[in-house]
């Protein structure tokens, strides 16, 4: 998830006081990608709500609910920071397919859910990475707008370690360590959710 979307600039109708064209366009397709982002995060998180089966159900269904909220909230903050900015932003289904640069999330259905947490691992990390990549990418461009970047990451590694702390063992293991693919991830976890605890081993 390259902070730098599908690489068009985004015209700008008007300047904030202090900003150039260049770098207020810079920003808004920066933006726009971090947008895009989001919007596919938030309805991966309610597919996975939606989804989940099994052991420990209610807990993960009610804790993703709150996520996809604060998701939503970050998707508005980022979307008025563009038209601050003089953009435009497009939040519609078809330009996020358009835009986007990554694959659709890969678990269609009901799943397990330390499957799904599983790959929902893999899709908050990119998530984050590329946040870090527009924080690094605003430093000399604008500080208020890098500031955002650098709060949302903040929520978004505090939603990434509530997932990860269900496919954690008490050595500090995660089950999908090393997996590259959504898939493999959630087949990761899935075998640690079928394999026995050590207190249950004879």
């Amino acid at each position: 998830m390259a902070p730098q979307g599908n690489g068009k600039k985004k015209r700008v109708t008007f300047l904030p006081a202090g900003l150039d064209r260049k770098d207020s366009e810079q920003l808004v397709t920066i933006l726009q990608d971090r947008l895009v982002s989001l919007l596919d995060l938030g309805l991966t998180i309610k597919h996975v709500h939606w989804n989940v089966v099994g052991p420990h159900f209610i807990g993960v269904h009610q804790m993703l609910d709150p996520q996809a909220a604060k998701v939503n909230e970050l998707i508005d903050q980022l979307a008025e920071r563009i038209t601050t900015l003089g953009g435009s932003p497009d939040g519609r289904s078809g330009s996020i397919v358009k835009q986007r640069t990554w694959d659709d999330y890969s678990l269609g259905g009901r799943d397990l859910v330390d499957a799904h947490l599983g790959a929902l691992d893999l899709v908050y990390a990119g998530v984050i990475a590329s946040h870090r990549k527009a924080i690094d990418a605003t430093e000399k461009l604008d500080p208020v707008t890098q500031d955002v970047l650098i709060e949302q990451t903040e929520a978004l590694e505090l939603f990434h370690w509530f997932v990860r702390a269900h496919l954690e063992d008490a050595g500090g293991h995660l089950a999908d360590t090393g997996d590259r693919t959504e898939k493999r991830a959630a087949a990761s976890a899935r075998r640690a959710t079928d394999s026995p605890s050590p207190a249950r081993r004879s």
